[in-house]
C-alpha cells in the first residue's frame, strides 16, 4: 500500500509517521493546519473538545486496519495487533515522561478514569472528594460509587481556583482524589504537584484529568508524583478518538486488582490463579484495534516536529489578542495566559453558540459556569480569532 506520496508501503504493526514528522523534522503550525481538511474556512475554536485530525494521521490509522485485515489470514493477527499495543505505549511513554510499563492504553480520559474506578477495594466509608470544575469524566464514576457506601465530596472553587487550605481539609481522610491539570471550565492551570503532595501526606490515592494538557502545554506525568493520569489524543493533540491512555505509577498500580480481568492484563490466560501484569497494562482487557492508537502517535510525531513550547507560545499570543477584544467584566478565564481555553459570559450562550455557527465560527457553550468556551490552538489564525472578536462584540 502506498503511502500519501506513493512512496512503499509499511511494515506490518509499524506506527511510523510520513517523511518529514517520523524524522522530526521542522514544521510550523501553518503547515500543521495545511494537512487538516476539516478546517478549511471554518474559524474552528473547539479544540477542548474535537481537534480534527491531519490527513496522514487518518492515513496511518486506516493503514494499520488495511494491514491487519488483508494480512490476517497469512499472518499472525495477534501478533501484529500485540507487537503494535508496545510500539505505541511506547511512543505515548516518550511523550508524557513515562515508562513504557506505566501506560495503559484505552479508548478515552473516561474510559481511564472509570478503570482506576473499578480497581479499587472499595469499603463503605471511604471517601473520594473531587472539585465542583471537573468534567462528567471525573464526576460519574465516583457517583455510580456512592451506591456502594462511599461517600463522594465535592470541593467548592472560585473562578477556576483551588483553595489550599479548604482541599487540605476535605482530602484529611480521603481514600481517593480526582481533579483535573487544566479546568475545562476555565482554562485555569492548577498546581498539580502542590495537591498531589498534600494528598499524598493523607495517604490518598490522587488521580489527576490531564486530557487538556497534551498538545498544548509541556508534560511530564513523572514531576506531578500522582498515582494515575488519565489522558486521550483527540483534542490538542489532533489524534483520532478512540486514542486514550492512563498512566499509572508502577507502585500504585501493584495495589489496584481490576473487576475487568482480560488475558491482555494477566502473565498468564491459562493459569488456575490470577496474576495481574506488572504495571499499568494490568488494566487492559482484550482485544482491541491498536488503529486508534497508531493515528496518536503519528499525530505525536508532528506535535513534537512543531513542538510542544512553539505551540505553546502561538497558543499565549492569539489567546492574548483574543482577550484584548473582550470587556473585564464578560471575561471568565484569567486575564493572563494559562492555556488556550477562554470562557466568555454571554447572556444566552447556545442562542450565541448557533448564531457565530451560521458565520462559520465554531464554539461551545458550557453548563457550568453559563458561558461560551472558545479553544484556541496554534493552527488559528489572527484572522480567524479576530472573526471572533467581532462577531462576540455584538453581545456587549
Amino acid at each position: 500500500m502506498a503511502d500519501r506520496d506513493g512512496d512503499a508501503a509499511r511494515s506490518p504493526g509499524a506506527a511510523t509517521a510520513r517523511d518529514g514528522v517520523a524524522d522530526r523534522g521542522q514544521m510550523t503550525p501553518r503547515e500543521l493546519r495545511a494537512d487538516v481538511p476539516a478546517l478549511g474556512e471554518a474559524a474552528y475554536f473547539n479544540f477542548g473538545a474535537h481537534g480534527p485530525s491531519p490527513e496522514y494521521v487518518v492515513e496511518a490509522a486506516s493503514e494499520f486496519i488495511a494491514d491487519h485485515e488483508y494480512g490476517s489470514a497469512t499472518t499472525d493477527p495477534y501478533g501484529h495487533a500485540f507487537e503494535t499495543y508496545e510500539d505505541v505505549r511506547e511512543r505515548i511513554a516518550a511523550f508524557v515522561g513515562a515508562d513504557a510499563d506505566e501506560i495503559a492504553l484505552t479508548e478515552s480520559t473516561t474510559d481511564g478514569i472509570t478503570r482506576i474506578a473499578g480497581a479499587i477495594d472499595w469499603e463503605p466509608g471511604d471517601v473520594v472528594v473531587r472539585t465542583d470544575l471537573e468534567h462528567p469524566a471525573g464526576i460519574l464514576p465516583w457517583k455510580r460509587l456512592e451506591r456502594e457506601g462511599v461517600e463522594v465530596r465535592v470541593l467548592e472553587t472560585e473562578e477556576g481556583r483551588v483553595d489550599r487550605d479548604a482541599y487540605a481539609a476535605a482530602v484529611a481522610d480521603a481514600r481517593l482524589v480526582c481533579f483535573s491539570a487544566i479546568t475545562w471550565t476555565h482554562g485555569t492551570r492548577l498546581p498539580i504537584a502542590d495537591l498531589v503532595e498534600t494528598a499524598n501526606d493523607s495517604g490518598a490515592f490522587t488521580l489527576v484529568d490531564a486530557v487538556q494538557s497534551p498538545g498544548q502545554v509541556p508534560l511530564d506525568v513523572s514531576a506531578w508524583g500522582a498515582d494515575a493520569v488519565a489522558a486521550a489524543g483527540h483534542k490538542w493533540t489532533l489524534g483520532p478518538w478512540g486514542a486514550g491512555f492512563l498512566y499509572v505509577d508502577r507502585d500504585a498500580a501493584a495495589g489496584l486488582a481490576p473487576r475487568a480481568v482480560g488475558y491482555r492484563g494477566v502473565e498468564d490466560p491459562d493459569a488456575d490463579e490470577i496474576e495481574y501484569k506488572t504495571g499499568a497494562p494490568r488494566l487492559e482487557v482484550g482485544t482491541t484495534t491498536a488503529a486508534a492508537h497508531v493515528g496518536l502517535a503519528e499525530a505525536l510525531d508532528a506535535v513534537d516536529a512543531v513542538g510542544v513550547d512553539a505551540i505553546e507560545s502561538r497558543i499565549e499570543a492569539l489567546t492574548d489578542r483574543f482577550k484584548e477584544g473582550i470587556p473585564e467584566d464578560r471575561l471568565l478565564s484569567p486575564r493572563e495566559f494559562e492555556s488556550g481555553l477562554v470562557t466568555v459570559d454571554i447572556d444566552d450562550p447556545e442562542a450565541t453558540v448557533e448564531r457565530l455557527g451560521e458565520r462559520g465560527i465554531v464554539v461551545r457553550s458550557l453548563p457550568h459556569p453559563e458561558a461560551v468556551r472558545a479553544s484556541i490552538h496554534a493552527v488559528s489564525t489572527e484572522a480567524e480569532v479576530d472573526r471572533l472578536v467581532d462577531a462576540l462584540a455584538e453581545e456587549w
